[in-house]
């Protein structure tokens, strides 16, 4: 079926009608006769979020590299779009060949935040897809999610017929081979999730049943069938120069939040923050040289037309070769007109000659995240930078002529007292005296700062997992707290994080397979596009919550015992229990773990991979 000439009927009544009509610059098209898989590429969110998405563009491209298989996208439709669709009977269809989703062999969901659960659970239904992988038959789509947030997959475990955990770009064409093998035999829905379970990466978690005790802890996981893994190992590319990175990007045809070329330098975080997920899951440092860099950006920029280039990492200062890198694409950019974009730079002397080199006269602003107020805090985190490290930064900026300046901070971090909010408010003062003298006035000229503030939300595989959240009353005193401290300095502008979005969010983020039910009763009573500020309704979770009868001191308000099983042991993110365990210890001495690159501390990584070897600068 095609829905072509449904989906151009909609497209004069919707904003934005763009999201919708594909065709974009490097497009791939096939026969969809030709394909024996059908591979449904499913961001849960709106096309400009799901675009900027590195990944996708990867996995798009790689797949498609494979004579038969054919990749197509697949984007939540705004509110809008949604409305028709339903009132016109339209399913949610795909941007290359407006296939109903329904059709494909293959519905691969990206999970990229918790609040876009709902997301998942509203596109299946668009698609006429049963939302419970029991209630699947014969000839229906097998659901696939991937992503950071399928770390912890049992939230969704009712909802996804198989997770495939860590890098996607092996295990993608492996699971695509599988299927081919399996379509081409005639067998069962049931053969096919056999077959892919024994793909490393591959979680079903059909297989698996949980037990919980009296006290509502998990107990088990009884393995329903007998060639399930004990536990299942995340994939990792190991080599960044073989693997496989798109020479081309598909370039949208609107705006969207990142439109650029982009090039990952290197994979992984050795840094050890205690609160970041991403630098724990993502271990090892895997880097690419600085020649496939450069090739790879010339041949994105001449593919695209783009008039700006990013080179991504978790810490893109920490590439080996990152002072020559920069500065060679920054003369081959100069020659072209193309902008750089360098996320994630440590505010140290090479990088404020880079971006005084990048911005010259028009200074965008800086962005610094020193987490905590506090030096015992930021200790208690791992963020290893002094208030020395932090104001030398600060002088230089603002001595080269920055007026702007973000401060990232984050509220009910382990351990955290009013005296480290004082701290926030003391930091952002002392900027403030740092500018009035360098300006020779009490008025600082045109400086401002503005101080944001997130509130902590404990995740999965880091050494904070066994912390509770703070309870939205007391997230609610330290905002107003830090407000009132604030108010009194001019030039200081506050922001922070809405409370019951980080509630929902550490629900989903440390949940097991009884938050389903929420999930499911929230998206009933109307919950979608919930990273939305403006589509997000908490009444209608908390709602959810009380009919269901969840216990939100159990999930995230108590401290967890480290002996006690945990909903996403079932999955091996390659760093050990005891590597977390040791530095959820030493957090609360308040002692801090130096970078891996200073020396491996046998987190466990390096039992898979020749992490040493890849992080030598």
């Amino acid at each position: 079926m095609n829905c072509t000439a449904q989906v151009e009927r909609l497209l004069c009544r919707v904003e934005k009608p763009g999201r919708y009509i594909g065709g974009e610059l490097n497009m791939v098209n096939k026969d969809p006769e030709k394909a024996v898989t059908r591979f449904g590429f499913a961001f849960p969110d709106t096309y400009e979020i799901g675009m900027s998405y590195l990944g996708l563009q990867i996995l798009y491209f790689a797949m498609n590299r494979l004579e038969d298989v054919f990749c197509e996208r697949i984007f939540a439709p705004a509110a809008d779009m949604e409305a028709l669709m339903r009132t016109e009977g339209v399913p949610l269809f795909t941007l290359e060949t407006k296939t109903p989703a329904g059709e494909m062999d293959i519905l691969g969901f990206t999970l990229q935040y918790e609040l876009c659960y709902t997301n998942v659970l509203n596109m299946l239904d668009l698609a006429g897809i049963p939302l419970k992988s029991a209630d699947r038959r014969e000839g229906d789509p097998f659901i696939n999610a991937g992503g950071p947030c399928a770390f912890n997959p049992e939230p969704l475990a009712d909802f996804v017929d198989f997770f495939t955990i860590g890098d996607g770009e092996e295990v993608a064409e492996e699971i695509c081979r599988t299927h081919g093998e399996w379509k081409a035999s005639g067998a069962s829905r049931r053969a096919f999730l056999e077959a892919v379970a024994r793909i490393p990466g591959v979680y079903v978690p059909s297989f698996y049943q949980p037990a919980y005790g009296g006290n509502g802890v998990l107990e088990c996981m009884d393995k329903l069938w007998a060639g399930a893994p004990d536990r299942v190992e995340k994939r990792i590319v190991e080599d960044m120069e073989t693997c496989f990175f798109p020479d081309r990007f598909l370039v949208p045809l609107i705006e969207v939040v990142h439109d650029r070329a982009v090039v990952e330098i290197f994979r992984g975080c050795s840094r050890g923050c205690r609160f970041c997920q991403a630098g724990m899951i993502y271990r090892p440092v895997r880097e690419r040289s600085m020649e496939a860099i450069l090739s790879l950006a010339e041949k994105q920029l001449a593919a695209s037309g783009h008039e700006e280039i990013s080179l991504l990492s978790l810490s893109t200062s920490d590439h080996s070769q990152v002072e020559p890198l920069i500065t060679e694409l920054m003369g081959r950019c100069r020659k072209n007109n193309v902008s750089i974009s360098l996320p994630s730079l440590r505010l140290d002397s090479f990088s404020f000659r880079v971006l005084e080199e990048i911005q010259g006269y028009k200074k965008t602003g800086l962005t610094f995240a020193p987490e905590a107020g506090t030096q015992r805090l930021r200790d208690v985190v791992n963020k290893n930078i002094t208030e020395k490290d932090i104001f030398d930064a600060m002088e230089q900026a603002i001595s080269l002529g920055w007026n702007s300046l973000k401060l990232y901070f984050m509220a009910g971090l382990p351990t955290e007292t009013f005296e480290d909010l004082d701290g926030i408010a003391k930091l952002a003062e002392e900027i403030m005296e740092i500018s009035y003298r360098a300006h020779g006035s009490r008025k600082g000229g045109r400086f401002h700062i503005t101080v944001s503030l997130s509130n902590f939300v404990p995740k999965p595989h880091t050494p904070f997992q066994w912390a509770p959240q703070d309870s939205p009353e007391l997230f609610d005193e330290k905002h107003r707290y830090l407000k009132e401290k604030l108010r009194r300095f001019k030039g200081i502008n506050f922001r922070y994080h809405g409370t019951g979005t980080s509630r929902i969010e550490a629900l989903l983020a440390k949940g097991d397979r009884r938050t389903g039910d929420v999930l499911l009763r929230a998206w009933q009573l109307g919950c979608k596009l919930d990273g939305w500020t403006e589509h997000f309704r908490y009444e209608l979770w908390q709602q959810a919550i009380e009919e269901c009868g969840v216990d939100m001191e159990h999930y995230i308000y108590r401290r967890m015992d480290e002996n006690e099983l945990l909903p996403w042991d079932i999955i091996d993110c390659g760093v050990s229990k005891d590597f977390l365990k040791a530095e959820w210890e030493r957090a609360q001495r308040g002692e801090t773990t130096e970078d891996c690159r200073k020396g491996c501390k046998n987190c466990g990584v390096n039992r898979r991979t020749s992490c040493e070897r890849r992080m030598t600068p």
